[in-house]
């Protein structure tokens, strides 16, 4: 899946539960560390480094499950989430889904399934953390313009004309191929369709015109 190393993270009251689940994911090759509350996850200090995922009980003394996955969105972090239950407890599952969590397993469960949606979540933080780091990357390349060059990229996704931007800037349309150049360089770019993808992706918008 990946060469880092993927970690899991598992928080359950019962000490018995927190063990066979750790002798479990440990020989699936998962880096895994246990918490015993979800008020003990959230003190501890999150220098997760790779892929992860967190395994949460439901019903727990004090905070809840359900209240953990809430305080964590509201805390914008973001891990996925493979719920487990042993109340069968369909609504609050229901619930957990509805707020982004992987799976919603009921104890007793089976080896593999825990397995297949412990993968299931690490797949998703993989393309979590994959879409941010070209997000920054494109970040990067638009820093990395010039004040006029970031106004002439606005111009070019508007699907405008050099000669088009060129009245919409009052200057010559041999400095807006210039631009345009530079523009292609930097943004490592050579179609204007590659261009707004980049900057669709980043929530750039084009610039308004007045034709």
């Amino acid at each position: 899946m990946t060469d880092d190393i993927c970690s899991v993270m598992v928080v359950d009251d019962e000490a018995s539960i927190r063990e066979s689940l750790s002798l479990l994911l440990n020989s699936a090759g998962y880096r895994v560390k246990t918490f015993s509350s979800a008020r003990e996850f959230l003190e501890f200090e999150h220098d997760i480094q790779g892929p992860a995922c967190l395994v949460l009980d439901v019903k727990m003394p004090g905070l809840s499950g359900l209240d953990l996955q809430k305080e964590l969105i509201s805390r914008n972090f973001s891990i996925p989430i493979v719920f487990m239950t042993g109340h069968g407890d369909i609504p609050m599952g229901v619930q957990t889904i509805k707020l982004g969590a992987v799976d919603f397993l009921s104890k007793p469960f089976d080896d593999d399934q825990l397995i297949e949606a412990v993968e299931e979540a690490i797949l998703k933080n993989l393309k979590t953390r994959a879409a941010l780091n070209e997000q920054q990357q494109i970040m990067e390349r638009l820093d990395s313009l010039t004040i006029r060059e970031y106004e002439i990229l606005t111009y070019m996704i508007t699907g405008l004309l050099n000669k088009q931007i060129a009245c919409e800037l009052n200057i010559s349309e041999r400095t807006v191929k210039a631009h345009r150049k530079q523009v292609f360089d930097k943004m490592g770019v050579h179609s204007i369709a590659e261009l707004v993808r980049l900057t669709e992706t980043v929530g750039l918008k084009p610039a308004d015109v007045s034709f």
